[in-house]
């Protein structure tokens, strides 16, 4: 079987999880990665039990500070970080962090309060289905 046929294969079965940076880290876990730009207040590096910092793929300071976690705006901030990663630079980013993972399951760090409404939630999706490689 070819590589790329059996780290597709891998990506099928590649689990990824979110959780809150508030929540202590099991090694269930696998590969923590922190996808906020900025750091969760009172955490320290020892408590988050971090693979990497990916600040580069969390939504950008104004569409940060646009969405504000204000449920209303979840549709929107969802339609527009997703353009936000689908740039190449992004979509590179995103295959390297799957790579590091070396196959462990993934779980994206956040900070926000809200659950249900937060860009982990977008990242695991668009993760989930990137492309191996660019088809631009």
């Amino acid at each position: 079987m070819a590589l790329v046929s059996r780290l597709h294969a891998k990506r099928k079965h590649l689990k990824i999880f979110v959780k809150r940076a508030y929540e202590d880290a099991t090694p269930k876990d696998g590969y923590r990665v922190l996808v906020d730009r900025l750091w969760p207040r009172g955490r320290s590096k020892e408590i988050l039990a971090l693979g990497q910092w990916a600040r580069d793929v969390a939504p950008s300071a104004a569409l940060r500070k646009w969405f504000g976690h204000k449920p209303a705006r979840w549709e929107a901030f969802q339609q527009r970080y997703r353009l936000e990663l689908d740039v190449e630079e992004q979509q590179q980013r995103m295959r390297s962090l799957l790579t590091e993972a070396k196959g462990q399951p993934i779980t994206l760090v956040y900070g926000a309060k809200d659950e249900e409404h937060n860009q982990a939630i977008v990242l695991r999706d668009v993760l989930s289905h990137l492309p191996e490689e660019s088809k631009r």
